[in-house]
Order: C-alpha cells, then structure tokens, then sequence
C-alpha cells in the first residue's frame, strides 16, 4: 500500500509562486509515476502534471504549460510541483497520486490511479 502526503499549499497573490510536495511511503517508489490533479469547487478533477517512474518524461495540462514544473528525487520518495505565475483560476485543492507504471507513456485520467493523498488548499487572490 501507497501512502501519500502533500503539502505545501497556501494563499498567495497573483503573480507569485509555491512549491508543493509529495511525500510517499513506497518502498519501491522508483516504480510509480507520480501525477498531480486538482479540483476547485463545483468542477471535476483536472489533471495537471505528470511525471514518469524515473523522471524520464514530464507531460502538462495546457492551461498551466510554462508557468508549472513537476519534478522528482527517489532518493527521498518526493515528487515536486513548482507553480510560478500563479493565477486566481489556478485556487483550487491539489492532489498527487500514484500509479504502479515502469513506462514512459503518462496517463492524464485520474480513475487510472489507485493511490491518493488528502490534498492540499491552493488559494490565489486576485
């Protein structure tokens, strides 16, 4: 079983930036490919950027191309997302999740994952 933790989130102006963090428990967590999705209120879950078991490949949502980077250290079992330029549609709580994929190919659906943390609270004010 995968735990997961995030954190990270806060409120902060237009324009600034937070780096959240994905803490798991794995043992074999150079296995999983990490994504990140978010919800904001009265809308479904969105993904917003994926990452490879090895780091090999990054993907992004369109809406966040440029301004988000998703990273990883095995070595600490933590998978990064640095959000600059944020932006008031951006609020919206912050999920990682985890999926047993030693493969290349990055999977945007979020039914695909079976391991979740709680989240974390986004909030940008304009």
């Amino acid at each position: 079983q995968v735990q997961l933790v995030e954190s990270g989130g806060g409120l902060v102006q237009a324009g600034g930036s937070l780096r959240l963090s994905c803490v798991a428990s794995a043992r074999t967590f150079n296995t999983y490919a990490i994504n990140w999705f978010r919800q904001a209120p009265g809308k479904e879950r969105e993904f917003v950027a994926g990452i490879t078991f090895n780091g090999g490949r990054t993907n992004y949502a369109d809406s966040v191309k440029g301004r988000f980077t998703v990273s990883r250290d095995n070595a600490k079992n933590t998978v990064y997302l640095q959000m600059n330029s944020l932006k008031p549609d951006d609020t919206a709580i912050y999920y990682c999740a985890a999926r047993r994929a030693i493969t290349q190919a990055i999977d945007v659906e979020p039914a695909k994952f079976a391991h979740w943390g709680q989240g974390t609270q986004v909030t940008v004010s304009s």
